[in-house]
């Protein structure tokens, strides 16, 4: 393809973007909410939006003046600590509340957004704004559009989005996603991202408890049962992690992946022994937990 050529195929479009498109759960979204582990200020947070953006039609739809109201969002905090999964619950909630007409999640970053060549990048940021339009375009790690670099066009991707959630105010609403710090210097750095994003809800780590609930959670989830022992290996894996922890500390992620190798270990356990039952098969047992040193 020619550098200077602002026609981008599909092909290309879908290679170097980490977007996909999620619909809202039957479910409803404030019960969503209240179900998640831990998240209790993100909670409280959520639930003033709602009330203020509840009271605020109640006095448009009595005549009253009511103020002009901003549905986007910046989410900060460290990986994994759920930012993505409310980001897709307050579509939910958006859609209930008659704000957005779908109320789906489009999930995107850096290389979804800004392409290589100079001319492409607009036509690549309006194909992912698009795709959202009637729910919540969720842009992860946002503060990265903007480098050092003289030949980036993270800038262009910024200014086709800022024009695009004027353009499209009464259709779109965008998320800003990212490290605490980065992404107050990054909506610092831009009055237009200042104008716009000016709600910020903060994720916090999780504690060692909810860490905890979030694992077993997992096994619950797949119909596993864990022995008193095994909790207790488990308890001292988390405080290990969360004494060890920085910056990159993945939180329900690092659970994940503590989940998934616990079945693994668990299968070659079960592979080993020859017994295997339905009792063995649901239930993990202190070997099925790798207690780093």
């Amino acid at each position: 393809m020619s550098p200077w050529n602002n026609e981008i195929s599909k092909s290309e479009l879908e290679s170097n973007t980490a977007t996909y498109v999620s619909t809202p759960e039957k479910q409803g979204g404030m019960e969503q909410l209240t179900q998640l582990t831990g998240l209790e200020l993100v909670k409280n947070d959520v639930a003033t939006l709602v009330n203020f953006i509840k009271i605020q039609k109640v006095r448009a739809s009595k005549g009253m003046k009511a103020p002009s109201l901003s549905y986007h969002c910046v989410f900060i905090g460290n990986p994994g600590t759920g930012k993505t999964t409310v980001a897709r619950i307050l579509a939910c909630i958006y859609k209930e509340l008659g704000i957005l007409e779908k109320g789906h999640l489009v999930e995107t970053d850096r290389s979804g957004l800004v392409a290589e060549y100079v001319g492409q990048t607009a036509v690549k940021t309006n194909k992912i704004i698009d795709s959202a339009i009637g729910g919540v375009l969720f842009i992860d790690e946002a503060y990265s559009l903007v480098t050092n670099s003289s030949n980036d066009y993270g800038k262009e991707a910024i200014a086709t989005l800022l024009k695009r959630m004027e353009d499209d105010r009464e259709r779109l609403v965008v998320i800003l996603a990212g490290y605490t710090q980065e992404m107050k210097e990054f909506i610092d750095s831009n009055p237009g991202l200042q104008s716009r994003f000016n709600r910020y809800i903060e994720f916090k780590d999780y504690s060692e408890e909810e860490l905890l609930q979030i694992y077993l959670g997992n096994l619950k989830k797949y119909e596993y049962v864990i022995t008193d022992g095994a909790i207790e290996k488990m308890k001292r894996v988390i405080n290990k992690a969360i004494i060890n922890k920085d910056h990159n500390f993945g939180n329900a992620r690092w659970v994940r992946n503590i989940f998934e190798k616990t079945l693994e270990i668990q299968a070659n356990r079960l592979a080993t022994d020859g017994n295997i039952s339905n009792e063995s098969l649901t239930t993990i047992t202190e070997d099925d937990i790798i207690e780093n040193d």
